[in-house]
């Protein structure tokens, strides 16, 4: 069974690339750990899939993304699923017509508010097929949250 203290070092490490050199970076160190070419922070709004921030392994000074109807991405299952894996879409049964989007593959947890409810996602994904690294869902929970904080930090000041 994956603990917390199996990523303890890397979660320290995120938490001090967040607080010393920002949000982007931080997600520059979640992309480096993932096969995908594309990180993301995603905010729910109606019908709409908000970007956030979004890092590009190929072009790291991309700091943002587009936004995207609900319906065509898999930020929207994980909104009911609370996280979810998927390493060949066109193959997947869970989605296979469902979703219409380029993206094949895509790793995503849910980002809760302080009352517990859906606020959006930090995903990882690519327009290829990627083996992901399931143990990194443990750790992407994590930063989820501390995503979360320090947005809702930012938008305080």
């Amino acid at each position: 069974m994956y603990s917390k203290n199996d990523f303890e070092p890397d979660l320290k490490e995120f938490e001090n690339l967040l607080a010393n050199s920002g949000a982007h970076t931080a997600l520059g160190f979640l992309n480096r750990r993932t096969p995908h070419r594309f990180s993301g922070i995603y905010k729910f709004d109606e019908k709409i899939l908000r970007n956030i921030m979004l890092y590009d392994s190929y072009y790291p000074a991309v700091f943002k993304g587009e936004d995207a109807p609900m319906v065509a991405t898999y930020c929207s299952l994980v909104k009911t699923q609370q996280k979810l894996e998927i390493h060949d879409a066109p193959n997947d049964k869970r989605v296979n017509g469902k979703i219409i989007t380029p993206v094949i593959s895509y790793c995503g947890v849910l980002i809760k508010d302080d009352e517990g409810n859906p606020f959006g996602t930090l995903c990882h994904f690519d327009m290829k097929r990627c083996q992901e690294r399931i143990s990194d869902f443990s750790l992407m929970e994590e930063a989820g949250k501390l995503f979360f904080l320090n947005l809702k930090k930012d938008n305080q000041n």
